[in-house]
């Protein structure tokens, strides 16, 4: 787990951004702290962010389509995928990957990439905000969203 190399933003003008978190359901441990950190992210930033549920990592990216469809400026993804003894772990970060890039790519939103790809529970716990944790994916994942909204927001309107 690397932790080095984190860069420091700049204050993030995120007023009257619209966000949601979508997230997974799987590893119920995980996930609540990786959601708890996003949303601890936007209330820094004085933003309120929508959550949905999906049933699993696999799902993220069709729920963040629709969010970025529905207009929303930054969509928080926020999954857990923990490598087992079948091709399943590969088929599954790849389609979340992909999917998601597509979706700030097609839509020009603001994508938090919080996907945790973890050879172990151990690993995804010691990034998961909770208590006694290394890293906090979930809000680094939020700000980086907030971050690129505002950015984007900025360039858009510097084009009018």
């Amino acid at each position: 787990m690397s932790g080095a190399g984190a860069p420091t933003l700049a204050a993030i003008d995120a007023s009257g951004l619209t966000v949601a978190i979508v997230a997974a359901s799987w590893h119920e441990q995980v996930m609540d702290g990786l959601i708890a950190g996003a949303r601890r992210a936007c209330d820094e930033h004085h933003v309120t962010a929508t959550i949905e549920r999906v049933p699993g990592t696999f799902e993220l990216a069709v729920v963040a389509d629709g969010l970025a469809r529905a207009g929303y400026d930054a969509v928080i993804a926020l999954g857990v995928v923990i490598r087992g003894g079948t091709p399943h772990f590969e088929y599954v970060c790849s389609a979340a990957t992909d999917g998601l890039n597509r979706v700030a790519l097609d839509h020009g939103v603001a994508i938090g990439f919080g996907v945790l790809t973890c050879d172990d529970d151990q690993q995804a716990l010691d990034r998961a905000g909770l208590d006694g944790s290394k890293e906090d994916k979930g809000h680094e994942a939020a700000t980086a969203a907030l971050s690129t909204a505002a950015t984007l927001r900025r360039l858009k309107e510097a084009a009018v």
